[in-house]
This record gives C-alpha cells, sequence and structure tokens, in this order.
C-alpha cells in the first residue's frame, strides 16, 4: 500500500491542531446533510460533520436557521472547515438504525440495503455524539423507471463569467455564493423530460466541492430546476495527491449509476468548455444501449476562453473519428437543446 500524499498528511496535521483550538472556544461538531439516493435493494445516505460555533434557536425576531446561514454566507465561509474525522455516526433509514464512521474529511457516505422505503423522496434521520440530529433526503428510483438524466452544472445550468482556473478563488473568496447567471431554457427541458417520463431521476454530476452544496440546491430551485440528487467532490487534498481528478470523479460516479440503476438509460447533459463530451462518448462506448441522448451546451467564444483559455472548444487527439452509438446533440442553451432531445427521446 502506498503511503499518505504529503499534501494529505499536512493538512490531517493541521486539522489535529486546530480541533482542539476551536473546541476549547465552544465550538461544537455539527452534522451537514446531502441528498442520497437508492434502489429497490439500498440507499446511499451523504453528508459532513464539522465543528461549529453553537448556533442560537431562532427566535421572534427572525434570526436565520442554520440551513439558510449556510445559503447565505459569503462563499469563502463555505470553504472554511474543521471536519471532524473518524467519528461514530448513527443513520436511522425506515425504522432500523445503522452505524457507521466520518472519513478523515469529515464525510459521511454510507449504503444501506434492505431499506423498506417506497419509491419517491424520504427523510432518513442523521445523529452524532454532541451533534444536533438533523434529516437528510433520498431519493428512491422506482424499478419501473427507464429514463434518467444525469447533468453537469458549471456551464451547464449555471455560469460564472470569470477565467476557469480562477473559479474557484472567485466564487470561495469573493463573491457570493449565490450570485451566479442562469443557462436559459435548462429548467424547463429537464421538467418536460420528468413529465414526460414519470419516476426518471435526476443526478447533478459537477466536480464542484461539497462545501457549496446549500447554495447550488438553493440557486437550483429558485429557478425552477427539478430537485436531485447532487454527486459533488472534496476541494482538498486526497490520498493520493494534492487534488483529486475532477474527470474521474465524474467517471466513477456515471460507472456507478450504471451499477446501481441497470433498467435506466441516460440522457447525459454538459457543455463543451472542458471534458463533457468525451467522459460522456466513453461512458457510451462502455456502455452500449444505455444512453438515450448526449445534450452538450455550447458555450460562447468568450466562455470558451473564460473556460480553458481558447474560443473553440477542446477536442482529445482522434475523439471526432471514434464511433459514439448514443444520438448527440448540441445547442447553446435549453431552448436549442430541448427540441433535439425530445425528439431523440421520440417525444416530440
Amino acid at each position: 500500500m502506498s503511503a499518505t500524499h504529503v499534501a494529505a498528511r499536512v493538512e490531517d496535521g493541521f486539522h489535529r491542531r486546530l480541533i482542539p483550538f476551536l473546541r476549547k472556544r465552544g465550538w461544537r461538531p455539527r452534522i451537514i446533510s446531502y441528498i442520497g439516493y437508492g434502489n429497490s435493494d439500498s440507499v446511499r445516505v451523504l453528508g459532513r460533520v464539522v465543528l461549529s460555533r453553537q448556533q442560537r434557536s431562532q427566535d421572534a425576531g427572525g434570526k436565520a436557521s442554520l440551513q439558510e446561514d449556510l445559503i447565505a454566507r459569503r462563499g469563502w465561509r463555505s470553504y472554511v472547515t474543521a471536519p471532524v474525522s473518524y467519528l461514530p455516526v448513527s443513520v436511522q433509514v425506515g425504522g432500523a438504525s445503522h452505524r457507521t464512521v466520518t472519513d478523515r474529511s469529515g464525510y459521511i457516505d454510507l449504503t444501506v440495503g434492505d431499506h423498506g422505503l417506497d419509491p419517491g423522496w424520504h427523510d432518513v434521520q442523521i445523529s452524532a455524539k454532541a451533534a444536533a440530529t438533523i434529516s437528510a433526503r433520498v431519493r428512491i428510483v422506482s424499478t419501473d423507471a427507464q429514463l434518467g438524466i444525469v447533468s453537469d452544472i458549471d456551464d451547464t445550468t449555471l455560469v460564472t463569467l470569470v477565467p476557469r482556473p480562477l473559479v474557484a478563488l472567485w466564487n470561495t473568496f469573493v463573491r457570493h455564493g449565490t450570485a451566479r447567471h442562469v443557462v436559459p431554457g435548462m429548467a424547463s427541458m429537464y421538467s418536460r423530460i420528468l413529465t414526460d417520463h414519470p419516476g426518471a431521476p435526476l443526478f447533478y454530476l459537477s466536480t464542484g466541492a461539497w462545501n457549496v452544496m446549500p447554495t447550488l440546491v438553493q440557486f437550483l430551485r429558485s429557478h425552477g430546476f427539478p430537485a436531485g440528487p447532487m454527486l459533488l467532490t472534496d476541494w482538498g487534498p486526497t490520498n493520493t495527491g494534492w487534488f483529486r481528478s475532477g474527470q474521474e470523479h465524474k467517471r466513477v460516479a456515471l460507472r456507478r449509476l450504471a451499477a446501481e440503476f441497470p433498467h435506466i438509460r441516460w440522457v447525459l447533459v454538459g457543455d463543451d468548455g472542458q471534458h463533457d463530451p468525451q467522459l460522456y462518448r466513453e461512458f457510451a462506448r462502455e456502455y452500449p444501449n444505455r444512453v438515450a441522448a448526449i445534450a452538450i451546451r455550447e458555450l460562447t467564444p468568450g466562455e470558451q476562453v473564460l473556460a480553458h483559455g481558447t474560443p473553440v472548444p477542446t477536442v482529445q487527439p482522434g475523439e471526432e473519428r471514434q464511433f459514439t452509438p448514443a444520438p448527440e446533440m448540441s445547442g447553446a442553451d435549453g431552448f436549442d437543446l430541448a427540441p433535439q432531445v425530445r425528439r431523440a427521446l421520440g417525444s416530440a
């Protein structure tokens, strides 16, 4: 087994010194819930435990709730966290209690079998020592569902008009988390597909950090996007390097969805600013007949420059010559893509 990367060791050492310091000042564990999902056999519960100042109860004057505080706080505050590593956690699903432990970054990722939950949305309970018990939403996908949507987030549903190398810094330290621009027509396209295919799940798959998930959920909800589980990633060092691979994160997530929902054909939605077209075509070749359509939002030349430095989409060598066993379409926004996707799905 290879040794832990130096970046992870440095981060772990910093947290070992920070956490006792914060505890002495009254900080206590706080559980943050993420949106999970499952099938008829198992459900995946996601969350994180971090240290936080003790929250005062909402009073008659209208003090913000914890969730509202997470959404409204300026971007950098979402990233300044002290994770509680290797903390025992209890998850209550369908009347049964299941135990797990947070990982080195405080994350909870528990798969529970024989959950007994019907298809649809449910609340599960997450509790840990010295932390308030919270509810986490999970979506159980029916075995009758034959279609699903996987959507990228950045440059597909929302746009941040700064150079891609600076996006994380901009969102983290400068701009308020809610100050983003929606991509026109995407919300209505997703809603129409889900209306035409009742029971179809929608997953938001992004290389963005879990830290901003509450803000993303609020942004998408406020602009009419259907609710769906989010598959994000950790932004810090890993056991093998300074940063995790965004491409590999998406690749692994797609394969897991294919394994968990073998009865579903996917509409894969992304943009041509980075690697979505290549990843989706690769997935379609690896899983023939499992991709119903690939819909790519075309960035403007200005957005392309901000995404990767040139005014034209990036293309992997030889990619344009490879066969993709799925219909593929492109357009400037959801209004361009929607009729093409509906024709591909036979809904026009």
